[in-house]
């Protein structure tokens, strides 16, 4: 691959580089103007694909780079901690420095070192990204000091129905996974400030390969894998793929076991030489045994923090929480003449949970352990969403330079019913936890029924153009235009929103200082409905507001990304939780007004040495309310990310490695003047591999090797603590 370079003989200052200096700040004040023109674009794609075709043939290219009518990655070495291109930002296929905002990837070498066969897991190891762990099945993530609500995949999604997700999500189905922190409203409808994580699945191979895995580990956790990849008869154009994995376990947490299976196939065709047909679709269902529902009280009645063994847990020993999702997606890429492609895309998820919980509230007496009652319940959950997006883009000329547009529209729908069948024997008196062993009569589940149902819908047109404006200095300015509707209700109270004509723009600027190194600046603007409802369970109106980001980025000697970022948020009507709804142990939001979110982002990945592979990361925010304080204090203000292998020069059969993550203190205000705290601690993973032979890898996992008790959030009024020590052995074959 070959990437698009600063063409300068020389790197010393000249007078073009300070009118192009001129020239970057004086378009930044113009964002608005840029992004809303380059939105008209969208009625004008054909016109200016037939002017392209006018002077350059169809292997066009821009600055070196080729445009390709093909969704696959760029083939990575095996232990490569990076990629060259991501196109979760703009659709357009851009390396990491000329991208006007912050990117991190979670690659194949790193899923595979550290076994982060769920996503929860991959997401911890990122740089930037805060995971809730709420529950043992339900979880949320936060980024900017913001929720993230933005799953894609193969950048195709909606914001997440309820801003979590139930289970986990198989890392096994794809090549990497992708983190745009910042808002990208372009191509998810909304401005959502934290991050935009995009599951890339793998596609097929054109070559015959197989893998085959097994991992052994503590608490009886047993895992198989296995991918198969290639041609589908004699010649390649037609090509399968097939990931099959399964794993199941017991847990450190009391009565809890697990057990999850993957199913995923995938089939491409070349049509013709120019068009290009995927198909596929994933099964995956998530099982566990008593999962914590709510979690452990965090302090006593006199207000002094408790202190639980790390395996206690709240819940009963009949509870159950299974959640299954089916996922399918099409794709029809054809290229057209001059490099231009159009691409039509449909994703469809159904996804259903059903459980029976059990939840513990109250507050415990110190002396006597007594204070906690029962609240059991029955649910069921089903969501249901569909995708299309349609878009075109290639290359242009104007004004003697060659720029590049992506222009499209896209559609979804998502409909959510569920149903809370409530148990009797609510209010319960129960023993205090130190004695609690899971024994407790399953209840009939009459005693009150309730739920919801209700459909959102979201249509908007899409256009980013990237512009060359001088050989030094390249523009990306683009706008979506939405419709958003919502119809139904949610435990009695409607759910009815519309929101027409929304205008979401879009600018950043890139500015090559030299051949390895970019400034870059970026705007944009934040609009964001919400499911959250307030204690008369009315829904908030929507989050608005911007955001700016400037940087630098680098490219290494050795290979490696390098970026700095500076970032500044401001937002009214963020969604934060305040207690319960009355008569039930719903969450009730309010909307908080004047949220100012300040940072720093630092990261660094790929080869900085020869056979050291690393992903590093350092992040700072200042989130503050309108009144300057504190706000959203569960949130780490610092963190750090990194990761690390090293393949041994003198026997390169042997990899080892280290992961660690650091976060300084946490604290939420629980009212009557209790403060719930989790001091700053640090996790560090260890891995070793060895290759027995050219095909069999033999890998050592241990984490958390110091044993640090922690409690995994403090997102809620209630928390648990986090694994102990631990240890997986795997053994993976490759052909």
């Amino acid at each position: 691959m070959v990437r698009s370079d600063y063409r300068g003989d020389t790197v010393k200052p000249h007078p073009s580089q300070v009118a192009d200096l001129t020239l970057l700040t004086c378009a930044i004040r113009r964002a608005r103007w840029f992004a809303a023109a380059s939105t008209l674009c969208l009625l004008t794609p054909v016109a200016v694909a037939q002017s392209a075709s006018d002077d350059r043939d169809a292997a066009y290219k821009l600055d070196d780079t080729v445009v390709e009518a093909s969704t696959g990655a760029t083939v990575q070495s095996a232990d490569s901690y990076k990629v060259e291109r991501s196109s979760t930002a703009t659709r357009l296929s851009l390396t990491p420095r000329e991208t006007p905002q912050s990117v991190s990837v979670v690659t194949a070498a790193q899923l595979r070192d550290f076994q982060l066969t769920g996503a929860i897991d991959a997401l911890e190891t990122t740089p930037g990204v805060s995971v809730e762990r709420v529950e043992t099945d339900r979880t949320y993530f936060t980024a900017r000091g913001f929720d993230i609500t933005n799953f894609q995949f193969d950048g195709l999604g909606t914001p997440m129905m309820y801003k979590n997700i139930q289970g986990d999500i198989d890392t096994a189905v794809y090549e990497r996974v992708e983190v745009l922190r910042g808002a990208n409203g372009l191509l998810s409808g909304t401005g959502n400030p934290s991050a935009t994580v995009n599951f890339v699945r793998k596609r097929p191979t054109r070559e015959a390969q197989t893998s085959l895995s097994g991992t052994v580990g503590s608490w009886n956790h047993k895992r198989l894998e296995a991918d198969v990849s290639g041609p589908l008869g004699a010649a390649d154009k037609v090509r399968g793929r097939l990931v099959v994995s399964a794993q199941d376990g017991e847990s450190y947490l009391d009565r809890m076991e697990r057990e999850r299976h993957t199913v995923y196939g995938v089939v491409e065709i070349d049509m013709t030489d120019r068009t290009l047909l995927t198909a596929g679709h994933s099964w995956q269902q998530n099982n566990t045994d008593s999962p914590l529902w709510g979690a452990l009280p965090l302090y006593y009645t006199d207000g002094s923090p408790t202190d639980y063994d790390a395996s206690t847990s709240t819940s009963a020993d009949w509870a159950y929480w299974d959640n299954t999702d089916n996922r399918s997606f099409v794709e029809l890429s054809h290229l057209l003449a001059s490099g231009w492609e159009v691409k039509g895309a449909l994703n469809y998820l159904d996804h259903d949970s059903n459980s029976e919980l059990f939840y513990q509230y109250g507050t415990p007496d110190r002396q006597t352990g007594l204070g906690l009652f029962a609240y059991p319940s029955q649910y069921e959950l089903n969501i249901e969403k569909l995708v299309a997006d349609l878009h075109v883009k290639g290359p242009f000329a104007f004004a003697g330079r060659d720029h590049e547009l992506v222009a499209g529209v896209q559609w979804s729908r998502s409909e959510l019913e569920d149903m809370s069948n409530y148990g009797q024997g609510i209010g319960t008196p129960l023993p205090p936890l130190d004695q609690w062993n899971g024994n407790y009569p399953k209840p009939p589940y009459n005693s009150g029924v309730d739920g919801s149902e209700w459909i959102d819908k979201q249509a908007g047109l899409y256009s980013t153009a990237r512009l060359s404006l001088t050989d030094r200095l390249t523009g990306l300015v683009g706008g979506r235009l939405s419709r958003f509707e919502g119809d139904g209700n949610s435990y009695g109270v409607t759910r009815d929103t519309s929101y027409s004509g929304v205008f979401t723009p879009f600018a950043g600027l890139v500015f090559d200082l030299n051949e390895r190194m970019s400034l870059y600046a970026s705007y944009t603007e934040i609009f964001q409905p919400q499911t959250e409802v307030d204690a008369n369970r009315d829904r908030l109106d929507p989050i608005e507001g911007v955001q700016y980001e400037t940087g630098i980025k680098a490219e290494m000697p050795g290979g490696a990304d390098a970026s700095l970022a500076l970032f500044r948020i401001e937002q009214d009507n963020v969604a934060e939780a305040r207690g319960t709804i009355p008569g039930s142990v719903d969450t009730a939001y309010v909307g908080r007004q004047g949220l100012t979110s300040e940072g720093v982002e630092a990261t660094l990945a790929g080869e900085v040495l020869p056979n050291l592979q690393a992903s590093l990361g350092y992040t700072y925010i200042d989130l503050q309310d309108s009144e300057g304080e504190r706000a959203r204090a569960f949130i780490p203000q610092h963190m750090v990310r990194a990761m690390s292998t090293y393949r041994l020069p003198f026997y390169e059969a042997v990899k080892v490695g280290a992961q660690a993550s650091w976060q300084d203190v946490i604290y939420r205000e629980q009212g009557a003047g209790i403060t719930s705290r989790q001091d700053a601690y640090a996790l560090v993973d260890l891995m070793a591999s060895y290759d027995l032979s050219e095909n069999l890898t033999a890998t050592l996992n241990v984490n958390n090797v110091t044993d640090e008790k922690y409690l995994t959030s403090l997102y809620f009024a209630q928390s648990y603590y986090g694994a102990p020590r631990h240890a997986m052995l795997t053994l993976a074959w490759d052909y």
